[in-house]
């Protein structure tokens, strides 16, 4: 296996964050070589070592020999200060440097001080927090609004799902969840893993395991395309179920509907079926060989989560309303009103209205 090195690195935008002390990160989606993408985050001051210390690396390359040589992209110092309008408004000269940076010379680009310091960290994941401190303040870069970093919005709050069964986690970059609990959803990928967060927490999730906090929203998932797009399959994957197709690497396939849990409706010749998007590559694409690829599973269905959760009486009743039945029989059994017996005739007789007592002669 090659040595890995980033393919492209997009700034998300800011946090403002309150623990230690008040200051702020910059968040960086970095993609790279075997297609996987990670969410790191970073200080300006970080950043400008960083910088200052490639230049010193490549004295050539970065004007100090000959100015007419540089091709290292500049980066202003940081303030005495940097407060939030310095943060904004340094976003688009970061987001130009960062594509300047990966455009580089192999040489430079590709360098174990550009990987180490766009590497994963553990307060990446984990970042250092006080529950007893507000949680930060996440300041997106609007997807249509990239050719002007400085039109940001915020604080943006990130949307909340709910968690409807445990998970088990199976690696580091994931998150194991439990029944109940909200995350925050920092990014959704196409190929149903999601990126959370949940107090001090963060990582991977299966889309599955999750829905929005007022219920499932199916507004949420694209609508099909049932002319087709070309997708090459870069992972062989075998059928489990019935409604899934059976490819080999190599295979030519059309995606007809994209759902959120990572399981995309695809046609092959007169067959169609479920396969998982993480194994697709759209035609015309260049990439390497997805070592990571290769050693991940696909992330689990949403259908067979929710055929697990309705078990429960081997009713064909979607889960959610397995389990509401469960809780109005339940709620019934323990609240159930005494019937008061029916008064005798002479009591009516003698208590009741003249309209009441002609009913029952």
């Amino acid at each position: 296996m090659g040595d890995m090195f980033i393919r492209h690195i997009e700034l998300l935008g800011y946090e403002k964050r309150f623990f230690p002390s008040q200051h702020y990160v910059y968040m960086f989606l970095v993609k790279w070589n075997d297609l996987s993408e990670k969410l790191v985050y970073r200080r300006f001051t970080e950043i400008y070592e960083f910088h200052k210390a490639l230049k010193e690396m490549f004295p050539i390359e970065s004007g100090d020999i000959n100015p007419e040589n540089r091709i290292i992209p500049h980066l202003p110092a940081p303030k005495w200060f940097d407060g939030q309008r310095s943060t904004q408004n340094r976003q688009g000269t970061l987001a130009e440097y960062c594509y300047a940076l990966v455009n580089l010379p192999h040489k430079i680009s590709r360098c174990g001080h550009v990987v180490r310091f766009f590497s994963v960290r553990p307060d990446d994941t984990s970042p250092v927090t006080d529950s007893q401190i507000k949680k930060p303040e996440v300041f997106l870069l609007p997807k249509d609004s990239k050719k002007n970093p400085t039109d940001i919005t915020g604080p943006i709050v990130l949307q909340t799902y709910r968690v409807i069964s445990d998970y088990e986690k199976s690696s580091r970059s994931e998150m194991a969840l439990k029944t109940g609990e909200m995350v925050d959803v920092v990014e959704k990928s196409e190929s149903g893993w999601w990126f959370c967060q949940l107090k001090n927490k963060r990582g991977w999730v299966p889309a599955a395991y999750l829905e929005p906090i007022d219920g499932p929203d199916e507004s949420e998932e694209q609508e099909p395309n049932y002319a087709g797009e070309l997708y090459t399959v870069q992972k062989s994957y075998t059928a489990i179920e019935e409604d899934e197709l059976t490819l080999k690497e190599g295979d030519t396939i059309e995606v007809i509907h994209k759902l959120l849990d990572g399981w995309w409706v695809i046609r092959k010749d007169e067959a169609t079926g479920f396969y998982p998007s993480m194994y697709l590559q759209k035609s015309g694409e260049n990439s390497p060989v997805k070592s990571e690829l290769r050693n991940r599973s696909a992330p689990p269905r949403r259908q067979w989560l929710q055929t697990s959760l309705a078990h429960l009486d081997n009713t064909e009743l979607p889960w959610r309303e397995v389990i509401e039945k469960n809780e109005q029989e339940e709620n019934r059994s323990k609240a159930q009103p005494a019937v008061p017996p029916r008064p005798s005739k002479d009591l009516i007789m003698n208590r009741c209205t003249e309209s009441t007592r002609r009913k029952i002669l």
